[in-house]
């Protein structure tokens, strides 16, 4: 069996967003004749917001995040303020509940799109229907990550692509059954679209070829498939938080 060819690369013609823009017929006019059935279109949750009109006035960034978060997990004061790791509506955790400054006008802050799993399903609809092909879509978002330096992009919603792949019950190279491997594809292919998107460049949309196996014309779970349930999380709160919990537990019952 020959090796998978995976071709990734950026799809230019993309204005700058504004709100109200047609998302779908900018994609779909950049998009035709250059992507085809099979391939996986990642769109930069960013320009998705902008569209969407999801911005807010700067001045009220802290207000707006604290509305956005449901649960804190860590925060941490520096010189610089406050750095909050939170979970935010959709159930991400990620700083300041996705609430960002970058690439916008100096006197707006971006929100997460509403619903990036709604937000895929009509940009893949949308491609469908005006192209007569069939594409998946991942709506991308840049993340850290827990004791890792850096960022990277993940699949924060997505629609007609499977965003995990549930390898359970087959078979190793050496014939050793596997018990828990599910590879969380969706967020490797929005790692490896950013590679070409990059965060500068003015081209927020790429195109992933060679996984049609992956691309599906039914309503597999979307990004949200992806996010750990609370119950799982062994690591629910920051060292600080779970440090200052356990104290004043010991406190309670000694006094």
């Amino acid at each position: 069996m020959s090796s998978p060819v995976l071709t990734v690369f950026a799809l230019e013609g993309i204005p700058e967003i504004r709100a109200g823009d047609d998302l779908v017929e900018i994609i779909r006019h950049a998009a035709e004749g250059r992507v085809h059935t099979g391939d996986i279109l990642v769109v930069t949750s960013k320009i998705v917001s902008k569209a969407e009109g999801r911005t807010v006035p700067a001045t009220t960034r802290d207000e707006v995040i604290a509305q956005e978060t449901v649960r804190v997990v860590a925060e941490r004061a520096h010189p610089g303020g406050v750095t909050r790791i939170v979970q935010n509506r959709n159930g991400l955790v990620m700083a300041a509940a996705g609430v960002d400054a970058s690439n916008v006008d100096d006197d707006v802050v971006l929100l997460l799109p509403e619903d990036p799993d709604a937000s895929a399903l009509r940009l893949r609809n949308g491609v469908r229907d005006m192209l007569g092909i069939e594409v998946g879509v991942i709506v991308s978002d840049t993340f850290g990550r827990p004791w890792r330096l850096g960022q990277t992009d993940v699949a924060i919603g997505a629609a007609g692509v499977a965003v995990m792949v549930d390898l359970a019950g087959t078979a190793d190279a050496n014939g050793r059954t596997l018990s828990v491997t599910a590879p969380a594809v969706g967020d490797e292919i929005a790692a490896a679209a950013d590679l070409v998107k990059g965060k500068t460049g003015g081209t927020p949309v790429a195109v992933v070829r060679g996984l049609a196996h992956l691309v599906t014309a039914e309503a597999p779970p979307g990004g949200a498939a992806l996010i750990r349930p609370l119950e799982d999380d062994l690591f629910s709160t920051g060292t600080a938080e779970a440090f200052a919990a356990g104290k004043r537990s010991a406190e309670e019952r000694a006094g």
